[in-house]
């Protein structure tokens, strides 16, 4: 675990740099210069190029990982891995770019009562598609050689920079809305070109491949898996968009920016977790394709046990804040309607960072094509609460309904684990924390308003809070490799100061 500890320190470091510039540009800049309307028209014309991007990519997130071992020799070569990355993606926007010109009347009809300024982008949205294809194969190919520091100080916080001077252009006016809309898919573009310096840095990159390598056993199990994979992917992928598509059609883009600024929120819980799964991942397929069980097993308590921790600790801060957060950003009063979305988001989001790497376990086990019946009968059932909850509830009847399909969908996801590779990550500091966690949400509401200024009353609340929380989980001793770490910093503090 100890690798895993050093490179998700790095990655989760990173990630709070750009989670910082994220949050000051969505809470200050978005919030007091663009339109709710504006806020949700950038949120949908990304989702939409997400969503058809994922499909395209025709699972080769997942499958690189699992393969990725197959390809090597004693030698280290790749043995023409890169160009395997590249050919699947290329043949899948082939494909749902061509889907997305053929569904664009009963898209446009989905859109059209509430939500028809994303219309006039429609096309719009195709080269976006095509940029996140490659970018996330990059980041795949990048992840794969165990360097996630770069990759993620290109998507956490060059974007972000690059992202926040495009918004205050627009906020001065020295972009109207089409040239705001096209400047806001070139960030990207760049994101795009970044990354690709980077791993032909790392990887020295070629198409040169041996097809002689390429076994008819190795090929048939690569195109079983991605068939699979990229089913459940087509019900994956629009589960965890649904939502916002769901509150755009229904609501209108008004709402969806609402919805967006507390999503964005709720959303910071899981970013420890990009980084601890993504440095997890290629340990745990190797693990898996030695048929050493016990091993994936004790990484699954380990990741499951330190990623909610820090989810939970983010969450904490967040919530026993939120009504100084609406206070304090502009316009509050106006987004204030999405504070029941950041707490059932939020909890949506620990249930996942507790249990996701499941999911990674059984896509790299011989039980993969589970996969396809899951995330069929999942996604019905996201549909269907949405279907029931936004007309009755608004934007919080679509946090209610992700909420209820998250726990719905890991808990049969956990049960397969159980089942299939007898996977538990539940340990008895897992358990601990949870009740050390509902303990401090607890104290919130027993503590005064400390002043009328959000800000003072927040720094307090935060001070007792965090110090009770945090003392009790080192004395707890929860976690061994984050007590070490912060022993470490100590001392090395304490050095520096004797010196």
């Amino acid at each position: 675990m100890g690798i895993i500890i050093r490179q998700s320190i790095k990655g989760i470091f990173v990630n709070y740099i750009g989670s910082f510039i994220g949050f000051l540009t969505s809470m200050f800049i978005l919030t007091k210069f663009l339109l709710p309307e504006e806020i949700g028209l950038t949120r949908v014309i990304y989702n939409a190029a997400y969503m058809f991007a994922n499909f395209a990519l025709l699972g080769v997130t997942a499958s690189a990982l699992r393969f990725y071992p197959f390809f090597q020799n004693p030698e280290k070569k790749d043995n023409g891995f890169f160009f395997y990355l590249l050919v699947l993606p290329t043949i899948g926007l082939f494909i749902f770019i061509s889907l997305y010109l053929i569904l664009k009347e009963p898209i446009s009809n989905f859109f059209s009562t509430n939500s028809i300024l994303f219309l006039d982008y429609y096309f719009w949205v195709i080269p976006l598609i095509c940029i996140l294809v490659y970018w996330i194969t990059f980041e795949t190919y990048a992840n794969q050689k165990m360097r996630i520091a770069v990759p993620k100080l290109v998507r956490e916080v060059i974007v972000r920079i690059m992202l926040l001077i495009v918004y205050l252009l627009y906020a001065f006016k020295f972009l109207n809305l089409n040239e705001f809309i096209a400047c806001f898919i070139i960030v990207y573009g760049i994101a795009l070109i970044i990354s690709f310096f980077y791993i032909n840095k790392i990887g020295n990159l070629t198409l040169k491949h041996d097809f002689s390598f390429f076994t008819k056993e190795l090929k048939k199990n690569i195109v079983r898996y991605t068939g699979i994979i990229v089913l459940g992917v087509l019900g994956g992928g629009l589960l965890d968009l649904l939502d916002i598509f769901m509150v755009s059609s229904k609501l209108g883009l008004d709402y969806t920016g609402i919805y967006t600024i507390s999503l964005y929120m709720a959303v910071i819980v899981e970013i420890p977790s990009r980084s601890i799964s993504q440095i997890s991942a290629p340990i745990a397929a190797k693990s898996l394709k030695d048929g050493n069980i016990e091993e994936a097993n004790t990484l699954y308590k380990k990741v499951a046990l330190h990623q909610l921790i820090a989810g939970g600790l983010i969450f904490l801060f967040i919530w026993i804040n939120i009504d100084n957060i609406f206070a304090i950003i502009p316009n509050g009063h106006i987004y204030v309607a999405g504070k029941w979305v950041v707490f059932f988001i939020g909890m949506a989001k620990l249930i996942s960072v507790t249990l996701n790497f499941g999911a990674t376990l059984i896509s790299f086990s011989k039980y993969y094509y589970w996969t396809l019946p899951f995330t069929v009968i999942i996604t019905v059932i996201g549909i269907i609460t949405n279907l029931l909850l936004i007309p009755k509830y608004g934007i919080t009847g679509a946090a209610i309904a992700t909420l209820v399909t998250y726990f719905i969908s890991f808990t049969v996801q956990q049960w397969i684990v159980i089942l299939k590779i007898k996977g538990n990550p539940f340990s008895r500091n897992l358990v601990k924390f949870i009740i050390l966690l509902c303990f401090a949400f607890g104290l919130n509401y027993l503590l005064p308003v400390w002043s009328n200024n959000p800000i003072v009353d927040g720094l307090c609340r935060t001070l007792i809070i965090g110090m009770f929380t945090l003392f009790v989980l080192f004395k707890l001793n929860l976690s061994s490799e984050i007590s070490h770490i912060a022993a470490s910093v100590i001392n090395k503090v304490v050095k520096k100061k004797a010196e």
